[in-house]
């Protein structure tokens, strides 16, 4: 290929990637439109129900109602809006791909935004309420009066439920790589003891400093794993299956 064809490939590839970044702005932004108008009733929602119910926001600078609006509103609207810029990133990246890995790339795009979801709901549903009733707990036996303001509460939150809900998108991200041959269970089984050791890490740094806390994320943690590793081999297996048979046919 010349330097001609390669500057007028490499200028075809900016162009798709910034059409696809517009796209997807375009849909993150009308997703912003919509999380703003229901950002108010999420946050009357989450006031209404334990633990929040329990207690009365307080706000510490003029800017923490309008931060916690628009920082709901955008959360509503990264959420909607993944499964769409996911498929304009695979949209991107498949002239790089073989059909193969383009048709598993595009195939794993919802299971994504589904495991996303799921951690959000595992992180809010069961997570939090266990690690904001330990903080209040022991609040309550330090005999310290529980002021709470808007934006240290939804703080406390979200850096609860968002790193558990990137961890749900562990066995995607493994079934991917393993299908392109990026990963081999094998690879995934010698990196146990190492990958426990970082889980041990992620429980004690979202869950409350107790050891049952501590245990009620890791299993989890460790649950996904085994599942990324047990995916990753079958994945593999049928990769190998499919490579033999291809050659036996040739």
């Amino acid at each position: 290929m010349s330097r001609v064809e390669e500057t007028m490939t490499l200028i075809s590839h900016l162009t798709d990637l910034r059409r696809r970044i517009w796209r997807s702005l375009a849909v993150l932004l009308v997703s912003l439109g919509a999380g703003l108008y229901l950002s108010p009733k999420v946050l009357h929602y989450l006031k209404s129900v334990p633990p929040a119910s329990e207690m009365t926001w307080n706000v510490f600078s003029p800017w923490d109602g309008i931060r916690m609006y628009m920082t709901i509103a955008l959360v509503f609207a990264l959420t909607i809006s993944l499964p769409y810029i996911l498929y304009q990133l695979w949209g991107f990246v498949r002239v790089g791909l073989h059909p193969e890995e383009r048709a598993a790339a595009l195939r794993y795009v919802p299971y994504s935004a589904i495991c996303f979801l799921l951690g959000l709901a595992f992180g809010y549903f069961i997570v939090y309420p266990m690690s904001f009733a330990f903080t209040t707990k022991i609040t309550k036996s330090l005999q310290l009066v529980e002021t709470y303001g808007v934006a240290q509460y939804f703080g406390f939150m979200f850096s609860i439920i968002i790193p558990l809900a990137i961890a749900f998108e562990l066995p995607v991200i493994v079934m991917f790589l393993t299908k392109i041959g990026v990963l081999t269970p094998q690879v995934l089984y010698k990196m146990r003891r190492y990958a426990y050791l970082v889980l041990v890490i992620v429980a004690s740094l979202i869950s409350p400093p107790e050891l049952i806390s501590h245990m009620m994320v890791f299993i989890p943690l460790v649950v996904l794993y085994e599942v990324s590793a047990l995916l990753s081999r079958i994945v593999y297996g049928r990769r190998r299956g499919t490579a033999l048979a291809e050659a036996a046919g040739s």
